[in-house]
């Protein structure tokens, strides 16, 4: 098994995202609000091009009521975006 080096960037998941909002039938734009951030970060967020702080996931997760890491976000090692751009 091949060992993963370097710190792992937090990623969130797009799918379970819009999963998680249209069931609460809430815009992004009013999860936003009610996280605290800006919607164009939000937009960020979802589009991978920016990775959350503990504090953005954590007001996400209450946001949602989600309690655990891996039903919003994944971990993403610098070794999986190398391949993936092969």
């Amino acid at each position: 098994m091949k060992r993963r080096t370097g710190s792992p960037r937090v990623r969130l998941k797009p799918v379970p995202f819009w999963e998680q909002i249209n069931r609460r039938n809430i815009s992004q734009n009013e999860l936003a609000d009610l996280a605290g951030i800006s919607s164009g970060y939000l937009s960020q967020l979802i589009s991978g091009r920016k990775s959350p702080s503990p504090e953005v996931r954590r007001r996400l997760q209450a946001a949602l009521n989600i309690t655990h890491f891996d039903e919003l976000f994944a971990l993403e090692y610098e070794d999986d975006r190398a391949t993936e751009r092969r």
